[in-house]
């Protein structure tokens, strides 16, 4: 089998396996909400993310339920003693940024073909030559056209409903994770941009939930916005990849600020840059430090930026011996 006849190995039984088999997420209807399009959907369900589970924890916060202490991260009094801003301040300035991010999202996001309006199985076929071509170089030509014949239509089905869609969030999350780093550190080394503008966001001593974007209204588009969009654009997403991008990111950066270490949370299970973990980052002894968000921590682990627990607790016995040493 050559690259001219690379699909040749699809016959009627593999066809009629691809156009019949269709994974769980999948649906044909072009629109997943009868009030909105898919469009628009995108844009309001990191808005449904960030508000409801803000709200879960919000009512932790307010409960006097004690079983709750040993997962705090810090009791109620330290966070009406130490941050500089109220509740309702946050939220006003949550509920603009929220105002920007739809306004800009609707006229950033094109109207895709969506559900049955997409012909899935021409994508499919034409994947089949690259597949054929692959195959057979790494597994030789007869051997390779043994496996085409009887797995082509499988292996065709897993790439284009599995991989490819897995690949392209897992590089539009490095995506953000890169864009937020690197202006998230920026932010912190300029001391003219600190002051200014990523200030705002560290009047919040002690995170909580609804306090997650709270930022200036300029940081809070050139870091989530703009980083969101960028790696919507970069990762030609469909619609419905997009949607799953931005609400589990939404979901992630309000569990980053949540306040509590919950062993349970799936979220802080995910990866190593949890609520504790960005906690520290909150506190002066850590503020130079641990800038990922909101998904991994590779880029302060390769550039030395990362601090954990253990760490504060050797710089603090370091710093008492010397305070010992020096009476």
């Amino acid at each position: 089998m050559n690259a001219t006849s690379a699909s040749a190995f699809l016959d009627a039984a593999q066809r009629r396996y691809l156009e019949t088999h269709t994974p769980f997420y999948y649906t044909p209807r072009t629109a997943l909400t009868p009030w909105f399009s898919d469009a628009v959907f995108t844009l309001v369900i990191p808005l449904i993310a960030y508000y409801g589970l803000s709200t879960v924890f919000h009512i932790l916060d307010m409960s006097e339920w004690r079983w709750l202490d040993k997962y705090r991260l810090h009791d109620s009094e330290e966070v009406k003693s130490r941050n500089l801003v109220s509740r309702s301040q946050v939220l006003v300035a949550v509920v603009f940024q929220h105002v920007v991010q739809t306004v800009m999202g609707y006229w950033w996001l094109e109207d895709k073909p969506t559900g049955a309006q997409v012909d899935h199985v021409a994508n499919m076929l034409r994947l089949a030559p690259t597949l054929a071509r692959g195959v057979q170089l790494v597994f030789g030509e007869e051997f390779g056209s043994q496996l085409l014949a009887t797995k082509g239509a499988e292996a065709l089905y897993t790439i284009y409903w599995w991989a490819i869609p897995a690949a392209k969030l897992l590089v539009g999350i490095f995506i953000i994770d890169t864009w937020q780093y690197f202006l998230h550190r920026a932010m912190h080394v300029n001391p003219w941009l600190y002051k200014k503008f990523h200030s705002h966001h560290h009047r919040l001593y002690v995170p909580y939930a609804f306090g997650a974007l709270y930022n200036h209204p300029l940081e809070g588009f050139l870091l989530d916005t703009l980083g969101a969009g960028l790696a919507e654009m970069i990762t030609q997403l469909s619609t419905r990849e997009a949607m799953v991008l931005f609400a589990v990111s939404t979901l992630k950066t309000v569990d980053d600020h949540c306040g509590y270490k919950f062993p349970w949370d799936p979220m802080q299970l995910l990866t190593a840059n949890n609520a504790d973990y960005h906690d520290i980052h909150h506190q002066i002894i850590g503020i130079k430090s641990n800038f990922s968000q909101p998904f991994f921590i590779h880029w302060d682990v390769i550039l030395g930026t990362r601090m954990t627990r253990k760490d504060i607790e050797v710089r603090r016995q370091k710093q008492q011996q010397k305070a010992l040493k020096s009476q």
